[in-house]
C-alpha cells in the first residue's frame, strides 16, 4: 500500500473537504503505515449537513416521494452494496485490520438489510380507534421524526450503519452519519452508492471527524430528531448530555461483556467450535465477543484441552491472505489496554493457558489468541471488556450459581447457552439478563431479528420489522362525522 488516498465527505449530494481544509490521517493496523487522509469536519461543515438534511426531508422530493418510491431506492442501494461488496470489503480490511474474507461476506450480506427495509417501506401503517364517543371517527398516523444523526464506531461499520440508515430511510426520515475517526474510509465510499441508487441530494449525508466538534455539533443540533448511537459507555455519557440541548429521541447500543455457558450435557465439539468463533472471530472486536466463559466442573478440563488447542492453531497474519484466520486489533490504543489488563488478571490470581502476548516477530498491533482461567468472578478483567480475543474462563457447579454469576455484569447485550436439555434452554433463556441469547450457536445475525440490549449495554433496539417503528411518531387525528353543530362548552348536559 503505497499510494495515499484522499477522501471527500459527502454533503448535500457533493463530495467536499472539509470546509478549513484540515484533515487527519488514517494508518491501517496490518503495516503501521499512513495510507489515507481523512477531512476532519468543523462545526459549519456538521451544520451544513443536518441543514441540507432537514431541507431534504422538508421540502425536497424526498418529502415528496410514497413509501413504495423510498423502498424501491433502498432496493436498489441494497442491489449496488452487494455489487461493491468486494471494494468495499477490501478498503475495510486496509482501514480496520478485520479479514478481508469476513467484510467482503459481511458486506454482500448486509445488502439483504437494505432488502428487507425497502420491503418494510410502505408497510408502516396506523390504525383506527374504538373511540368512547358518539360520532366521532379517531385514527392514528404514523410519520417520520425528521433529520437522524447516526453514529458508528469502526468495527462491522457496515453492519451498524444498515441497522440505522434502512429503517430510518424507509420511514422517511433523512439521514447525517458520522463516521469513526479510526476508520472512515469505508462509510465515506459507502456514500458514494447513494446517489447511483436514486436518493436525492441531502437525504443521506456523511461527515468524518473527532468527537469535538464534529460528534458534539452533530448530536446537540437543534434540527436533529433522532440520536442513534453505537460505541462506548463515555461517549454515549456525552451524547445524552449534548440530547438535552434539542430533546432529540436517543438510542444506545454500548458493548458488553457476554456470558457463555456451557453445561455438562452439551455438544462438546460444537460448544468449543462456538466459543471459538464468539471470542476470536472478528479478532475479538465484535460486541458481542463472548468473552466470559462459564464452563460446568465436570467437562471443564475436556473443553479446556480442546479449546487450547484449537486457539494454539489460529493463523494470525496478514487479513487480505485467504490463509490467514485472524488479523490485528484495529489501534495501538486497544493492543495496550488489553496488554495492562491481561498482566493485572495474572496479579489477581488468573492463569494464562494460552497466548498473553504479541506474536514474536510480527510488531504492529497483532495480539495472540489469549484464555486465562480465572478462579474469581470479582477479578477486574471478568467484567471489563477488551474488545480483543482474551477469554475469561470459570467453572460452576449448578444452574442457580451460572446464572448469578452471569447476571453478575454492569453489560447485559448478549449471551449463549449450550445444553441439549430442551427445559433448561428455556429456564436459562427466560432467565438470562441479556438483550439477546443464543442457544447451541452464537453471534449470528438476521435482519428479521431485533438487537440490543439492557443495563450498561444501552437501549433501544436496532434491526427487525419493528425498528422502523422507532423512527416514527403516531399522529392522532379526530372527525367529527355529526351534523349537528357542537354544543355550548358552558351548558353542561
Amino acid at each position: 500500500m503505497t499510494e495515499v488516498r484522499t477522501y471527500q465527505m459527502l454533503i448535500d449530494g457533493a463530495w467536499v473537504d472539509a470546509s478549513d481544509g484540515k484533515v487527519f490521517d488514517s494508518t491501517s493496523p496490518i503495516d503501521g503505515k499512513v495510507w489515507a487522509r481523512i477531512p476532519e469536519a468543523t462545526a459549519d461543515d456538521v451544520d451544513r449537513a443536518v441543514k441540507a438534511a432537514h431541507r431534504a426531508f422538508s421540502t425536497g422530493p424526498w418529502a415528496s416521494m410514497t413509501p413504495t418510491e423510498r423502498g424501491k431506492c433502498l432496493r436498489r442501494l441494497g442491489d449496488l452494496l452487494a455489487e461493491q461488496s468486494e471494494s468495499l470489503g477490501r478498503t475495510e480490511t486496509i482501514d480496520t485490520g478485520k479479514m478481508l474474507k469476513e467484510t467482503r461476506w459481511q458486506a454482500k450480506y448486509i445488502a439483504e438489510f437494505f432488502q428487507f427495509y425497502a420491503g418494510c417501506a410502505d408497510k408502516v401503517m396506523g390504525e383506527t380507534l374504538p373511540i368512547d364517543k358518539q360520532d366521532l371517527f379517531v385514527f392514528t398516523s404514523r410519520e417520520p421524526l425528521g433529520v437522524v444523526a447516526a453514529v458508528v464506531p469502526w468495527n462491522s461499520q457496515l453492519f451498524l450503519a444498515a441497522v440505522k440508515i434502512g429503517p430510518a430511510l424507509a420511514a422517511g426520515n433523512t439521514v447525517v452519519l458520522k463516521a469513526s475517526e479510526y476508520a472512515s474510509a469505508t462509510m465515506l465510499e459507502f456514500g458514494a452508492l447513494f446517489e447511483a441508487a436514486g436518493f436525492p441530494p441531502g437525504v443521506m449525508n456523511i461527515v468524518s471527524g473527532h468527537g469535538d466538534p464534529c460528534g458534539r455539533v452533530l448530536t446537540s443540533h437543534p434540527l436533529v430528531a433522532r440520536v442513534s448511537f453505537t460505541g462506548g459507555p463515555g461517549a454515549a455519557r456525552q451524547i445524552l448530555h449534548n440530547s438535552a440541548e434539542n430533546f432529540a429521541e436517543v438510542s444506545l447500543e454500548l458493548g458488553g461483556k457476554s456470558p457463555f455457558i456451557v453445561f455438562d450435557d452439551a455438544d462438546l465439539e460444537s460448544a468449543v467450535n462456538g466459543s471459538i468463533a464468539g471470542i476470536f472471530g472478528a479478532t475479538g472486536q465484535s460486541c458481542v465477543a463472548g468473552s466470559r466463559l462459564y464452563l460446568h466442573e465436570d467437562i471443564a478440563d475436556a473443553f479446556l484441552g480442546r479449546m487450547v488447542g484449537l486457539a494454539k492453531a489460529i493463523r494470525i497474519g496478514d487479513p487480505l491472505l485467504e490463509e490467514t484466520q485472524m488479523g490485528p486489533l484495529c489501534t495501538e490504543g486497544q493492543l495496550r489496554n488489553i496488554e495492562k489488563n491481561v498482566a493485572l488478571a495474572v496479579a489477581e490470581g488468573g492463569r494464562v493457558l494460552t497466548g498473553g502476548k504479541q506474536p514474536e516477530g510480527m510488531g504492529g498491533t497483532y495480539y495472540e489468541p489469549t484464555i486465562i482461567d480465572c478462579p474469581r468472578q470479582d477479578m477486574t478483567i471478568v467484567d471489563t471488556e477488551l474488545f480483543g480475543p482474551v477469554l475469561s474462563v470459570l467453572r460452576f457447579k449448578t444452574e442457580d450459581e451460572v446464572l448469578a454469576l452471569a447476571n453478575a455484569s454492569v453489560h447485559g447485550l448478549a449471551s449463549g447457552v449450550f445444553t441439549r436439555d430442551g427445559a433448561r434452554q428455556l429456564r436459562m433463556a427466560k432467565r438470562l439478563r441479556a438483550g439477546i441469547v443464543w442457544i447451541n450457536t452464537y453471534r449470528v445475525v438476521s435482519p428479521i431479528a431485533a438487537f440490543g440490549g439492557i443495563k450498561g449495554s444501552g437501549y433501544g433496539r436496532e434491526s427487525g420489522y419493528q425498528a422502523i417503528y422507532d423512527y416514527t411518531r403516531p399522529k392522532t387525528v379526530w372527525i367529527n362525522t355529526s351534523d349537528q353543530p357542537m354544543a355550548n362548552p358552558f351548558v353542561m348536559r
